[in-house]
């Protein structure tokens, strides 16, 4: 196994800081794994036999975000399955979580069928081994580091590597995802998603200085920052009105946080990112116009059909008053009641 690799950035005011953590986890004699849940040693759970049947099922561990209680942060994390025989054959499934101290788990329960995980063909398991590559960016505010700090003291003196129990109770989701297929060298300035090559060219060329203000930073760094624009582009291309409901308002929001941390002159794509998120109330609004349109159209077809009624009860009356004048003509009333008699003796 490799240990963590830790890579931490600053915003200009210093009051959120980015840190990007590394994990490569080596599963060994997978075959033979007699557990239900395995561990790793930062915390990354995994079902060898799935959560689903016939998946593997990969979770990151909310206590891996070093959370007390009462306190939330967004988190990105990556999971890849490599191929040992076709590093572009890696599998790899990506979302952001705003994780907090109630959250257990979140990750993939159908991460990979087991049949395709266990072909010895296809590359993902090697001599009864498999490798899981863990990458997560977490976002984290200069009072949430504080308190982190003092957490970490308390933790000195505890077995922080001790799994956090997980209940079976718990249903583990599959989140958004956010990843979009293979990954190509973009202009050699790093590895980017495919799907969002064509959308930077795009912007770029409108945009050099998108490019330039990027020149001086790290390779991964650079990666960083185009992938992250790269997700809100392809968010706002592929994304309908329609598609505006909350979950994809709140995912947009946190994209856009993200990107906002790598110092990008974005003020040519603010207006549309607002525009974006602002769908949700116009959408909220159009479902409110068209049910009340539905009620009023309901309302005036009553309307008419009460009419109609109405009109139909006014000629039926009208029919039985003319009925009951011909009925009295010539009619002498008499007790109904009055008895019949057969005559006196």
């Amino acid at each position: 196994q490799v240990g963590w690799q830790v890579i931490e950035m600053k915003n200009k005011n210093g009051k959120l800081k980015l840190t990007f953590e590394k994990f490569t986890w080596t599963i060994s004699n997978f075959s033979k794994l007699d557990s239900k849940k395995l561990y790793s040693e930062k915390k990354i759970l995994a079902y060898p036999k799935g959560t689903d049947v016939g998946y593997l099922s990969i979770y990151l561990d909310a206590g891996v975000v070093n959370l007390p209680f009462g306190w939330s942060k967004f988190a990105n994390f990556k999971f890849a399955l490599i191929n040992q025989a076709n590093d572009k054959m890696t599998k790899i499934k990506e979302t952001t979580k705003q994780f907090n101290a109630t959250e257990i788990a979140w990750g993939f329960p159908k991460f990979i069928h087991l049949d395709e995980l266990n072909d010895s063909s296809s590359g993902f398991m090697v001599n009864d081994t498999c490798i899981i590559e863990v990458q997560i960016l977490v976002s984290k505010s200069e009072q949430e580091n504080q308190v982190d700090q003092q957490v970490n003291k308390i933790d000195d003196n505890h077995d922080i590597d001790k799994p956090i129990k997980h209940t079976d109770i718990f249903l583990p989701k599959e989140t958004f995802p956010t990843s979009f297929g293979e990954l190509v060298d973009f202009q050699g300035l790093g590895k980017i998603e495919q799907a969002f090559v064509p959308l930077l060219e795009e912007v770029f060329s409108r945009h050099p200085s998108l490019i330039d203000c990027q020149q001086k930073r790290s390779g991964r760094f650079v990666e960083w920052a185009f992938t992250a624009l790269g997700r809100v582009l392809h968010f706002l291309k592929t994304k309908k009105v329609k598609d505006m409901d909350g979950d994809a308002c709140n995912n947009l929001q946190i994209f856009w946080e993200e990107l906002k941390m790598f110092r990008f002159d974005l003020t040519w794509l603010e207006p549309h990112v607002q525009s974006a998120l602002a769908m949700k109330t116009c959408i909220e609004r159009a479902v409110r116009v068209k049910r009340t349109r539905e009620d009023v159209t309901a309302l005036e077809m009553e309307t008419k059909r009460l009419k109609a009624k109405m009109i139909q009860a006014e000629v039926d009356l009208e029919i039985a008053r003319r009925d009951f004048v011909k009925a009295k003509e010539g009619f002498e009333e008499c007790d109904l009641d009055a008895e019949l008699g057969y005559g006196e003796p």
